[in-house]
């Protein structure tokens, strides 16, 4: 299950896309689950699942699709377990050679308005390693609990301030710092 050192792999080989496309839903199981709230730094993860659109482009292929998630983080206000959902839309085209730039089709940065094609490394797509890109990319770093608001700590100035001593002797010195 973990191909190339991934916490999640389904590997799609772009010879097993039918000239029609090819559609895929996948759900992530409980272990793979625990092992990507700990990447993500979540509390749990309940529920990771993603469903895919895969069509061939030239040399290349075209994933669209959803990554949706339920995942459990503690506000960063309040410090209260919460739960947020994960909703990220996918839009994606991997083609040969796209890193080095020497295929016709990854010569075309930005192709239809997208970003620069991904790299289709040995003819394989994998849609768990996509899947959890997307999840991580969701994932708000800040979780904040409906209306909880930070209130800064009130500082009561009984005390004397941490520069108060080199105040008193730049007073003493003058401004031009000499007595």
């Amino acid at each position: 299950m973990k191909e190339h050192g991934q916490p999640w792999s389904i590997a799609v080989a772009v010879d097993e896309i039918p000239a029609g496309g090819l559609h895929r839903v996948i759900e992530a199981p409980a272990e793979v689950r625990r092992g990507l709230a700990g990447l993500a730094g979540l509390r749990d993860l309940p529920l990771l699942r993603a469903e895919f659109d895969l069509t061939r482009r030239g040399g290349g292929v075209h994933v669209s699709g959803r990554v949706q998630a339920q995942v459990g983080q503690t506000c960063v206000v309040s410090l209260e377990p919460i739960e947020n959902a994960i909703d990220e839309a996918v839009d994606v085209l991997f083609a040969p050679g796209a890193a080095a730039g020497g295929d016709e089709l990854a010569a075309e940065p930005g192709i239809d308005g997208r970003d620069p094609p991904e790299p289709l490394v040995d003819g394989i797509i994998d849609l768990g390693a996509l899947a959890t890109e997307f999840l991580l990319l969701g994932v708000d770093p800040y979780p904040r609990k409906a209306g909880a608001e930070f209130a800064a700590p009130k500082v009561e100035d009984a005390g004397e301030r941490p520069f108060a001593a080199l105040e008193a002797l730049k007073k003493r010195l003058g401004p031009a710092g000499t007595a």
